[in-house]
């Protein structure tokens, strides 16, 4: 929102309080979602582990194989891309027949020193791809330990 000053009185604000109030990003809340490109953002968790960083994302009716996971180096990208074909059948002529499309395309720079980026394995189910990035040996978390004073 722009902060914008005006000089007036009451009845001078009224109207463009009102085209404020129907400009805001309320009445577009079907596109609230979407990138840019138009393409869906899903929604990600990550929560560390002693272990592991584990990444979730939300991606519901997909399939796994609508998936593509790549690691380029420390850059580690999860896309997706869905199209739905209706197919006629016979003489059908149709009046409306709206196409159907998904994607997106999300990138995590990964720590080269931390993770463990031979191990990385995903699975999608319930509708949640579920990344497991394990760390390396020497960056998990060490438990305190006690040290002697000579």
């Amino acid at each position: 929102m722009t902060i914008v000053r005006r000089n007036g009185n009451l009845l001078n604000h009224l109207p463009t309080f009102f085209d404020d109030f129907f400009n805001r990003d309320i009445f577009n809340w079907n596109t609230s979602n979407f990138s840019n490109t138009n393409t869906t953002i899903p929604a990600v968790n990550i929560k560390e582990t002693g272990d592991n960083y584990e990444v979730e994302v939300a991606a519901p009716g997909m399939n796994k194989k609508d998936f593509k996971v790549q690691l380029d180096g420390n850059v580690l990208t999860l896309s997706s891309e869905k199209e739905n074909e209706q197919q006629s059948s016979g003489d059908e002529k149709y009046i409306t027949r709206e196409f159907s499309y998904q994607s997106f395309y999300r990138t995590f720079t990964l720590q080269k020193d931390v993770v463990d980026a031979d191990k990385i394995q995903a699975r999608y189910e319930d509708g949640v791809l579920h990344l497991m990035i394990p760390k390396k040996e020497e960056a998990k978390q060490k438990p305190p330990r006690m040290i002697e004073i000579a």
